[in-house]
């Protein structure tokens, strides 16, 4: 049984009476007659090949409110494309791939690149979300878009469901849903959001005080989740950033363009299993450049630089500052994850625990080292409204490219 406490800037939507997934979709189904939802799938082929994949087909071939996939497919030969195209049509409803490394959408990307839209050769998780948000917007019919990972163990069709309704439903009012939940097994897992993200936010509001914007980022759950939904106009204006920084980024392009009120976060199930990202790369004398050492450096300078534009002045001094405030506050984590666990009879690796954040305090002295040589850091994917503004014919282009790819 969940909480219903509600703090922060934005509205907290537990799941306090385990409602039955059938009514929700029965829901679901009466708001798909005004309302189109479109799923959004970042995949990498590999991922196809996994347990993980096939339970999330298995569980979306019961859906029957969507009303349209759009697949994301990274990383993937002709062959492996053509693969995929069969296993995602035994699914019911319509099913659009986006083969990023295909021709044609290479020829697109290259269009973009030639109209001066920075960051479309960085390849990803960021360049592909964009990508397939795009796309979707030259449907007009499409209402809504969820999103969420295809690498997810233990997945339920209950994530989708929870992640579109509140967007959706024609008495309420929000436009952005962040998915939310606990990352246990038999021991605590998400390790950035607890070691990392959180007290750099806390460490944040001691150097630089308490702003709006801080405590709404402090208002989330599970910031760094990779499941989240969005209604058309607000997609149109979001711009997305191609590096580790996504989720973070996304958020704060979420608060720019739309009220606090209209976002709200929701408990899409009570524990969530993925692969796990390593701690540093496996490469030597490059410690920091891979896993989630990588990752954490990319999240603190996307903050800073969200900071620096909205006024806040950062000096080698103040940055300093944070870093000693970061130390104690990773390490008021760490007691308090200690207690979590002896509470819960959970295994605890407290020396484990130690050597994350002495990583991420190393991940936080490189991030602001790099700020300091360059604030702007990688720019973002455009926003399409502004794509559009420039290339009036991209949604056509984007169907045809499509359409070529799928049926070359």
């Amino acid at each position: 049984m969940s909480d219903f406490f509600q703090n922060g800037s934005i509205t907290t939507l537990q799941n306090v009476s385990q409602r039955d997934l059938d009514s929700m979709e029965k829901e679901l189904e009466k708001f798909s007659q005004r309302r189109n939802m479109v799923l959004l799938l970042p995949a990498l082929y590999s991922e196809f090949e996994t347990p993980a994949m096939q339970t999330i087909l298995s569980e979306l071939k019961g859906v029957k409110y969507l009303y349209k996939i759009i697949l994301g497919l990274d990383q993937a030969t002709k062959e492996q494309f053509e693969e995929v195209k069969k296993i995602m049509s035994t699914l019911e409803v319509e099913v659009d791939i986006l083969w990023n490394d295909g021709p044609q959408m290479q020829k697109l990307y290259g269009s973009l690149e030639d109209e001066g839209f920075r960051s479309i050769d960085i390849k990803g998780k960021g360049r592909n979300v964009w990508t397939m948000i795009g796309y979707a917007l030259s449907d007009p019919k499409a209402y809504a878009f969820a999103l969420h990972d295809c690498d997810i163990v233990n997945y339920s069709r209950a994530i989708p469901a929870r992640l579109f309704y509140p967007i959706v439903h024609p008495a309420l009012d929000f436009e952005f849903n962040k998915g939310y939940y606990s990352r246990v097994t038999d021991k605590l897992h998400g390790r950035v959001t607890r070691l990392f993200y959180s007290p750099l936010i806390k460490s944040l509001k001691k150097i630089f005080g308490n702003s709006e914007y801080l405590e709404y980022m402090d208002s989330f759950r599970y910031a760094l989740s990779g499941e989240f939904a969005f209604i058309r106009t607000l997609a149109r204006g979001i711009r997305v950033s191609p590096t580790w920084g996504l989720e973070v980024s996304t958020l704060s392009e979420v608060y720019e363009n739309t009220s606090v009120r209209r976002i709200c976060q929701t408990e899409i199930m009570e524990s969530y299993e993925h692969k796990h990202q390593e701690l540093t790369s496996d490469q030597p004398n490059h410690e920091l450049e891979g896993g989630v050492a990588k990752m954490s450096i990319d999240i603190a300078k996307t903050i800073f630089r969200i900071m620096s534009q909205r006024g806040v002045v950062f000096s080698e001094e103040s940055l300093k500052s944070l870093r000693a405030a970061f130390f104690g506050e990773s390490r008021k984590a760490i007691a308090k994850y200690d207690a979590v666990a002896k509470f819960n009879n959970l295994k605890f690796d407290r020396k484990k625990e130690i050597e994350a954040v002495e990583i991420f305090d190393q991940s936080l002295e490189e991030a602001c080292d790099r700020f300091i040589d360059d604030p702007l850091g990688v720019p973002s994917l455009s926003a399409w409204i502004s794509v559009r503004s420039v290339m009036s014919e991209i949604s056509e282009e984007f169907i045809d490219t499509v359409r070529s790819d799928n049926n070359g």
